[in-house]
C-alpha cells in the first residue's frame, strides 16, 4: 500500500516497523461540544484505513484519544455553572452516540489525558533535565530553538511559523514560538500536583505522552485533520524527538477540511452542522443516513477539501439507491436463465477485485473505489437483462457486501433500505413505437422525457452501456428511475 506522508511530501510504501502489525495514533476530539461533520470525516477516514489494513491481513493497534482537560472545557463549565467533569462526561457520551450512528468502529484504545498525568509529568521532567524546556513561575515551556528541525512537518520558515501559530503573548518566554508543557493553575481551575506546583498539562504534551504510552517511542502512523499539522503536530514532533532521541512516527497522514461555501467548517466560525443535526434533518432511516453520509464523505479523496450541501448528500443517497436497487434484485428468488454470462460475470468480478485493491492501495483512493463499485453495478445490470444464475447472484452480492464493509457501506439488508422518500414526480409510458409520454403535464420535465426515451431506445438496441450511462446521468441530478413490470418507467427526484 502507498500512503501519502505529510512529513516527506510524497507517497511512500507502507512498511510497518513490526511486520504485519500497524500501530496508529489519531488525534481525537476536545470534549466540550457536539461533534460536527469535520470530526465525522476524520473519524471515517481513519476508520476506513484501519478496516482496509485489517482486510489486507494486518493486525492493527488503533489509538484515538480524548482531550478531557482544556481551556474550552473549563469555559463551558463556567458558562453553564457545572463542573468540568460533567461537561466532559456529557460530550464523551455524545461522541459515542455519533460514532455509533456513523458505524465507526471503536478504536482499540481510547485514552483520556487526565488518566495519563504521571506519564505527562515524567516526560516534562525529562525535557527539563535535557535542557530543552524551562520553568517560569509554575509554568513550563518547551524551547523551540533547542530543536533544530522545527518546522519540518509543515515546511514553514520561522516567519511563517510565527504568523500561523496561536502565539500567546507572554514576556516570560525566551521566544514567542515557545509553547506550554505545563500551565500553573488559576483560582477555581482543576489542577494536579507536579514538581512545579499545581497545574495542568498543555495541549501538545498530552498526545506525546498517550501515544508513547500505548504504542511505543516510535510507531507507524500518526493522523488527524490537516489543521493539526501546525502547530499541534509540529510541537508533538519536537518534544517527542527531544524526549526519545529517535523518530516519533514514520508516516504522518492528514485529512482535508469539510467546507461550507468553500470556507472551512469550524465552531469558531459558527458555520458548522453537527452530526446529530444532520441525522435529525435527513428524511431517511438513521442507518440509511449513516451510509449516505459515509458515501458522501468518501466520494472525495481524503486529502482534498470537500464542500457540504444538501444536494451533495442527496446525490450520495441516490447513488446508494441505485446500488440497493440492484441488491434487491440479486436477492430475489424465481427462475433465472442460465447464461453464457457465467464467464462474463467471473471476468467482471476479477476486474472489480483488481480495481478495488489498486484504488485502495493508492493512498486510500476511495472515489476510485466507489467508481469501481458503480462499474460493477453497471456490468451486473447488463448481465441481468438476460438472466443471472442463483449462484451468480449470491456471489455478486457477497462481493459487494465484503468489499463494501471496508468502507462501511452496503451492510443493510436490502429490504431495510429506504428509498428516496420524496413523492414520485411522474411516470413515462413507452408505446409500441418507442415514444415516451410524460404523465405529469409539466413542460419543464421535457428533458427527463427525452433522456428516458433515449434510454429505452438504447435498451431496445441492446446497447446497455449507453442505457446505463443515461441512468447514471439522471441519478447524478437526483433523478431516480424505476422500471416497472407494466412497461412504465417511473421517476422521482
Amino acid at each position: 500500500m502507498n500512503i501519502y506522508n505529510t512529513l516527506t511530501g510524497r507517497k511512500e510504501i507502507l512498511k510497518p516497523l513490526e511486520p504485519d502489525h500497524v500501530r496508529m495514533y489519531v488525534c481525537g476530539v476536545t470534549v466540550y461540544d457536539d461533534c460536527h461533520l469535520g470530526h465525522a470525516r476524520s473519524a471515517i477516514v481513519f476508520d476506513v484505513l484501519k478496516r482496509y489494513l485489517v482486510h489486507q491481513g494486518y493486525r492493527v493497534t488503533y489509538v484515538r484519544n480524548f482531550t478531557d482537560i482544556d481551556d474550552k472545557i473549563i469555559k463551558r463549565a463556567d458558562q453553564e455553572t457545572r463542573t468540568w467533569t460533567e461537561v466532559v462526561e456529557q460530550y464523551i457520551k455524545a461522541y459515542y452516540r455519533d460514532m455509533d450512528r456513523l458505524h465507526v468502529v471503536i478504536p482499540d484504545v481510547e485514552p483520556r489525558a487526565t488518566d495519563h498525568m504521571s506519564e505527562i509529568i515524567m516526560l516534562i521532567a525529562d525535557l527539563l533535565e535535557k535542557g530543552v524546556a524551562y520553568h517560569v513561575q509554575g509554568d513550563v515551556f518547551y524551547e523551540v530553538a533547542a530543536y533544530q528541525a522545527y518546522g519540518r512537518l509543515s515546511g514553514r520558515k520561522e516567519a511563517e511559523l510565527l504568523a500561523g501559530a496561536r502565539v500567546e503573548v507572554d514576556e516570560r518566554k525566551k521566544h514567542p514560538m515557545d509553547f506550554a508543557l505545563w500551565k500553573a493553575s488559576k483560582p477555581g481551575e482543576p489542577s494536579w500536583e507536579s514538581p512545579w506546583g499545581k497545574g495542568r498539562p498543555g495541549w501538545h504534551i498530552e498526545c506525546s505522552a498517550m501515544s508513547i504510552r500505548h504504542l511505543g517511542r516510535t510507531f507507524d502512523i500518526h493522523g488527524g485533520g490537516k489543521d493539526l499539522i501546525f502547530p499541534h503536530h509540529e510541537n508533538e514532533i519536537a518534544q517527542s524527538c527531544s524526549y526519545t532521541g529517535q523518530e516519533f512516527a514514520q508516516y504522518w497522514v492528514h485529512n482535508g477540511f469539510v467546507t461550507i461555501d468553500q470556507e472551512k467548517m469550524s465552531k469558531s466560525l459558527g458555520n458548522f452542522f453537527t452530526i446529530a443535526e444532520i441525522f435529525d434533518k435527513a428524511s431517511w432511516k438513521e442507518s440509511v443516513t449513516a451510509e449516505a453520509l459515509r458515501y458522501f464523505l468518501l466520494s472525495t479523496h481524503y486529502r482534498s477539501d470537500l464542500n457540504f450541501s444538501d444536494h451533495a448528500l442527496s446525490a450520495a443517497k441516490s447513488a446508494l439507491d441505485n446500488l440497493y436497487d440492484l441488491f434487491q434484485r440479486l436477492e430475489e428468488d424465481g427462475a433465472c436463465q442460465e447464461v453464457d454470462g457465467v464467464q462474463a460475470l467471473d471476468a467482471h468480478l476479477i476486474k472489480f477485485d483488481r480495481a478495488f485493491e489498486q484504488s485502495m492501495d493508492d493512498d486510500l483512493n476511495t472515489p476510485k473505489t466507489l467508481a469501481a463499485f458503480q462499474r460493477l453495478r453497471a456490468d451486473v445490470n447488463k448481465l441481468g437483462q438476460v438472466g443471472l444464475s442463483k449462484e451468480g447472484k449470491t456471489t455478486t452480492l457477497e462481493r459487494f457486501r465484503t468489499c463494501g464493509k471496508v468502507l462501511g457501506l452496503f451492510q443493510l439488508p436490502s429490504k431495510e433500505w429506504e428509498f428516496s422518500s420524496t413523492l414520485l414526480e411522474g411516470s413515462v409510458n413507452i408505446d409500441s413505437s418507442g415514444s415516451a409520454g410524460l404523465e405529469t403535464g409539466q413542460e419543464d420535465d421535457e428533458w427527463i422525457k427525452q433522456q428516458i426515451e433515449k434510454r429505452y431506445n438504447a435498451r431496445e438496441r441492446k446497447d446497455f452501456a449507453t442505457a446505463d450511462t443515461i441512468r447514471q446521468e439522471l441519478a447524478s441530478k437526483g433523478i431516480v428511475l424505476e422500471d416497472r413490470a407494466d412497461g412504465t418507467t417511473r421517476w422521482k427526484r
